[in-house]
């Protein structure tokens, strides 16, 4: 009888030696028993709705399936000044290993107009920018400068569809003028893609990719503001092509555990050795 650990020497046990170990951003991590490096999508609605079905999140999570943890962290209706109290929360500074990359995904609600049914939720421009900073520089100064950071535009907005949702929930006494407009969502966009470069981290410039199609309004956008399966899909691709620009390659990410090839029916033990 075998003991666990040990093989017959004619056994072809097969290892998981070819792939290079998880690198963790400290110890923390091993210790808790945490095998995979996680991937966190911070953001308001779009990203908390990434893991219903056709979601962006969900199809991530598929591509970096055994590779990494895709972790959602999306709050409906939050803007960049509320998401503030939530980064000492979400990225505490102790306990888990730091992410190996993050998406940051704000400035729909931010662009809220003034005067408007979504005013509270409105953070000027300049005030947005600097928002997205502080979120930035704790993430890379005080969690771990070795993190990917992802900043994705807010996106492009239909206000036809927006109207058109408005009417279908409250008829007559729908609101006539949009609570947000394409333009102001461009200049959040700008404002976005301006950070990115100051702090030489990578941008998704989802606002101008998706008008980039016709039809995009209904085509990517379900509501005029939130996405069709369509535009998770869009969301997705770029997430992908942007974290593997940044080295992070699925397909050259070690699995959790050896491949089910790589285990002797006869001595299974090995492969976990």
């Amino acid at each position: 009888m075998t003991t666990p650990g040990s093989c017959p020497a004619s056994a072809a046990a097969a290892s998981s030696a070819g792939h290079p170990p998880v690198c963790l951003a400290d110890s923390a991590g091993e210790s808790q028993g945490m095998l995979r490096p996680r991937l966190v999508l911070f953001g308001d609605s779009i990203t908390e709705q990434s893991f219903r079905p056709g979601g962006w999140g969900a199809a991530l999570a598929d591509s970096y399936s055994r590779k990494a943890d895709v972790v959602v962290r999306g709050y409906g209706g939050y803007n960049t000044r509320w998401a503030l109290f939530l980064i000492h929360h979400i990225f505490p500074l102790d306990g888990l290993a730091s992410p190996l990359a993050t998406t940051i995904f704000f400035g729909a609600n931010d662009a809220a107009l003034l005067g408007r049914t979504g005013e509270r939720q409105h953070v000027p421009v300049s005030e947005y920018k600097e928002n997205l900073k502080k979120i930035v520089k704790h993430l890379k100064q005080d969690c771990s400068d070795s993190m990917v950071i992802v900043l994705i535009t807010p996106p492009p907005i239909d206000e036809e569809g927006r109207e058109r949702f408005a009417r279908s929930l409250y008829g007559e006494n729908a609101r006539k003028l949009p609570e947000r407009t394409n333009e102001m969502a461009g200049v959040y966009a700008g404002q976005c893609i301006e950070l990115a470069k100051e702090m030489h981290i990578p941008c998704i410039n989802i606002w101008s990719k998706m008008q980039e199609t016709e039809g995009w309004q209904k085509l990517y956008l379900s509501d005029g503001l939130h996405l069709t399966p369509e535009g998770n899909e869009v969301v997705h691709k770029e997430v992908v092509k942007t974290l593997r620009h940044a080295g992070l390659k699925a397909e050259d990410m070690p699995y959790d555990f050896p491949h089910h090839s790589q285990i002797d029916g006869s001595c299974p033990e090995k492969a976990f050795q």
